[in-house]
């Protein structure tokens, strides 16, 4: 068995999960999520904890349990606490700010970047030069980072552009004569 999925999956108090034809809902304080379980892997619930099974003859059901397990932790997680991504501008004149459902962005180009966010995903700007984005759905949240990052990627010789917080650019020499 996989050595993920021998890990019970702990339900903190205020999140119920029911589970019905195969189909799994969490449903927390921040939100529902529902999740389609395949065929090869058994959810049963012991008290507060969820449990995953491998269905037996079933092909690829020892990898396809821990992949479930893992998701259901995350899906857990995210209706009880949330995720979040912290991104920081780094450049002159490089700016952020949120107006409703779009991220606005000033990032050197002639025109500004506008950015729609997907539904479910929030983002704050504490200060012109950071954006956090929040959501439930772990996936969905990084996504949007990459996405926000990938308009104006860090280069390598300054090192201006949208960067993750925790992420250390490696800033390369320039050119000698």
């Amino acid at each position: 068995m996989s050595r993920v999925a021998k890990n019970p999956v702990a339900i903190p108090g205020g999140v119920e999960v029911k589970i019905a034809a195969g189909e799994l809902s969490v449903k927390g304080p921040l939100g529902t999520v529902s999740h389609k379980v395949h065929p090869s892997v058994a959810v049963e619930r012991e008290g507060d904890t969820l449990v995953f099974k491998q269905v037996e003859g079933a092909v690829n059901a020892n990898a396809l349990s821990g992949t479930t397990r893992a998701l259901v932790n995350n899906i857990v997680t995210g209706v009880s606490k949330g995720f979040e991504k912290k991104l920081t501008l780094v450049g002159v004149g490089y700016r952020a700010q949120v107006q409703g459902d779009k991220l606005n962005l000033s990032l050197g180009y002639s025109h500004p970047v506008v950015y729609q966010l997907p539904k479910g995903v929030k983002a704050e700007t504490p200060s012109q030069t950071e954006i956090v984005i929040k959501g439930i759905d772990k996936q969905q949240v990084g996504q949007v980072a990459a996405e926000v990052r990938a308009f104006r990627a860090p280069e390598p010789y300054k090192g201006k552009g949208v960067r993750y917080a925790d992420e250390q650019v490696v800033i390369k020499e320039t050119k000698k004569k």
